[in-house]
């Protein structure tokens, strides 16, 4: 293990945290995790990792400090307080945090961090659970290029696609940017196959023949199989998609900036939650359309 590596902290082992962490570890980071679950944290630790059994205690000697956790509740309740990282982390080191939160959450943050002497990047991700495990992730990041500069090597073992999009939160803008063209993208597929199926078209073909041209996409790439086979195990769930709409409906009314399209799949995402679908993944919004069609779901 190459000992002239920055010592990772990382918190939140979920679908997305544990591989992202067994890669660092493959590529000959030392990561001390901490997560809610202990099964996660033995996972780390069969993997080549360290269990911590708190925060305080992953954070203490860590030079980098990644979070990937739900929403931003979540990550003010591992950041701040006594039992937390700003407290417990050294000074000098860099809070990378991963989540999906809202942008303000970022900026409140990074100044929080300012005063204890570490340095913080909004670094969410973009590329659900296939993503994280075959390290392409596509990662838009806000804080001081500086600070960018110091995080790349590492964010590389991460993701493909790396950008510093602009100062503290404005990751977490691009980010919800993203989440509303996804949404908006998953529901004209859905359409599209509830179309298709009750036109009586072959729909593996069709599907087919869609993503090699103009229609085509990532999301069609990823879900294609989702659509075909009903299977919404979650890849990437409703409930956190329907957080992310109500992220990018916010930022976009503070910034005035009409969302007609993204406000109507906001609501769709959150019916298809108030239906109970909200542990599916977010191409369950088919299950949405089917209703609105008629078929018995």
């Amino acid at each position: 293990m190459s000992s002239n590596l920055p010592k990772v902290a990382w918190i939140g082992l979920g679908i997305m945290g544990s591989p992202m962490s067994e890669n660092l570890v493959k590529a000959g980071y030392q990561v001390t995790g901490h997560t809610l679950e202990q099964d996660k944290i033995d996972r780390l630790v069969a993997a080549g990792g360290k269990g911590a059994a708190s925060i305080a205690e992953a954070v203490r000697d860590a030079d980098v400090i990644i979070t990937m956790v739900p929403a931003s509740p979540q990550v003010e309740a591992i950041a701040y307080g006594p039992d937390g990282i700003l407290e417990n982390a050294p000074r000098g080191a860099l809070l990378i945090d991963m989540s999906s939160i809202t942008p303000q959450t970022s900026v409140d943050l990074a100044a929080s961090a300012k005063e204890k002497g570490i340095r913080v990047l909004d670094a969410p991700v973009s590329g659900g659970e296939a993503g994280a495990i075959e390290a392409v992730l596509s990662i838009m990041v806000g804080g001081e290029q500086s600070d960018f500069d110091a995080a790349k090597p590492l964010l590389d073992v991460l993701g493909k696609t790396i950008v510093l999009c602009g100062p503290h939160g404005s990751g977490q803008t691009v980010k919800a940017a993203n989440q509303l063209i996804v949404a908006v993208n998953i529901q004209a597929c859905a359409e599209a196959v509830v179309f298709l199926e009750k036109s009586g078209v072959d729909l593996a073909a069709a599907l087919d023949v869609l993503n090699g041209g103009l229609a085509g996409s990532t999301v069609l790439t990823r879900k294609k199989d989702n659509f075909l086979k009903r299977d919404f195990a979650p890849g990437f769930r409703i409930d956190l998609h329907h957080k992310d709409m109500g992220i990018v409906t916010d930022a976009a009314r503070n910034v005035g900036a009409a969302l007609p399209v993204g406000g109507v799949v906001a609501q769709l995402v959150a019916s298809l939650r108030a239906q109970g679908d909200g542990g599916l993944d977010h191409s369950a919004l088919l299950r949405s359309v089917e209703r609105l069609s008629g078929s018995q779901v």
